[in-house]
């Protein structure tokens, strides 16, 4: 009866592994990307607010492209690609957006032509963390300064007007968020409200990645480790069969 037991705990307990690592138990990070979003009232104009571009997620569509943006006085570009996607068996998630030929009219009359041949946002979550990054190439920011080709995280430049601040355009932003997520917007535009000066309010994002905190890998219940576990499971449940089956031949004897 001890080694009936015995082997009936072993069973129990590698059941209980097996149920406790199913892969529902350990759902995997997210990650999307986008090429361009804006949100901007200009003065004198009405409000315009445009859904994300090319928006891609790891749960589906994870890649999408869109031919080009085109909205007179703000912003034109090429064409737009973002990807997302998850590694099941590591749980790590990748994200990427990228806009070509962009032309930023927005500012122009303040800072002259803002142009990029390409804004890439990238951003990568393993069980190491996260990491984010931003690539522009073919950069032309008229007045506004120079930035770097792979620019600093939250690098940022001021747009004024006859000394007043109206603006500021944010190159590499990323911003940590509350469900230990990262986002990564390769060129951000915020329009500043102000007494004198102001030419409107609001937002224009382009290229944005998010992406984590990293999901789980998956657990033994799935591939080869499956086989492992059922394997161990043969070889505890193999002695409890024996002693049963001895058992009923000893009875049937008597």
């Amino acid at each position: 009866m001890r080694v009936r037991m015995t082997g009936l705990a072993g069973v129990v307990a590698i059941a209980a592994l097996l149920v406790g690592a199913a892969p529902a138990s350990a759902a995997p990070g997210d990650a999307s990307a986008y090429g361009a979003k804006l949100d901007v009232t200009l003065l004198g104009s009405p409000a315009v607010s445009a859904a994300p571009f090319a928006a891609a997620d790891a749960n589906g569509p994870t890649q999408n492209t869109f031919a080009g943006v085109d909205l007179t006085g703000i912003l034109k570009t090429g064409v737009i690609n973002a990807s997302a996607s998850r590694d099941e068996n590591s749980g790590g998630v990748y994200s990427r957006a990228s806009t070509a030929d962009v032309r930023l009219d927005l500012l122009s009359k303040v800072t002259g032509k803002i142009s990029a041949e390409l804004v890439e946002a990238e951003c990568t979550a393993t069980q190491k963390g996260l990491v984010g990054k931003a690539k522009l190439a073919g950069v032309n920011l008229g007045k506004l300064g120079q930035v770097n080709a792979d620019p600093a995280a939250n690098t940022k430049l001021d747009v004024q007007l006859a000394g007043i601040k109206i603006a500021e355009v944010i190159f590499n932003e990323q911003l940590k968020n509350k469900d230990g997520s990262l986002t990564v917007n390769a060129i951000h535009i915020k329009l500043l409200q102000g007494v004198l000066g102001s030419i409107g309010t609001g937002d224009v994002i382009i290229s944005s990645a998010t992406c984590g905190p990293a999901g789980l890998p998956i657990p033994m219940a799935s591939g080869a480790g499956l086989w492992i576990g059922l394997g161990l499971l043969g070889v505890v449940a193999a002695p409890v069969a024996f002693v049963a089956l001895r058992r009923r031949a000893s009875l049937n004897a008597a």
